[in-house]
């Protein structure tokens, strides 16, 4: 064989090893309900569930609730199936939260409370156009 076929086929076998590795993190949004039933079935898995931060019926955000030394947060969510859901971040309040339009949250349950590692804001000001 020529080098420069074992140097190809070397490259082809990294790039399906490296597509292989990062297949295991893929995760799809699922509701609170499928989120809590993965987890009663041990899953360990990060899980991706979308929703909006609950309102009242004026359309004011509600149920935020930052500890006492800000530096971690809970709020209220709902999912696209309605089901309200506390969720506790252990980070500061994110800035944009509560004008964000949708909430991603990446975690998983523990003891009944979704606890998110992580925040994923679709803040609908920034792609508005703008008046000059």
């Amino acid at each position: 064989m020529k080098k420069s076929s074992i140097i190809g086929i070397a490259v082809i076998g990294i790039a399906i090893a490296i597509i292989i590795s990062t297949a295991g993190d893929a995760s799809s949004y699922v509701t609170f309900g499928e989120a809590y039933e993965m987890a009663s079935n041990g899953s360990k898995n990060k899980i991706h569930v979308v929703g909006e931060l609950k309102k009242d019926t004026e359309g004011h955000v509600v149920g935020i609730n930052p500890s006492a030394d800000k530096t971690s947060v809970s709020f209220l969510m709902v999912d696209d199936n309605g089901k309200e859901q506390t969720v506790f971040l252990n980070d500061p309040l994110p800035k944009d939260l509560i004008r964000s339009e949708k909430v991603v949250v990446v975690g998983a349950y523990k003891d009944n409370m979704f606890v998110a590692d992580k925040v994923l804001l679709k803040c609908p000001s920034k792609y508005e156009e703008t008046a000059l």
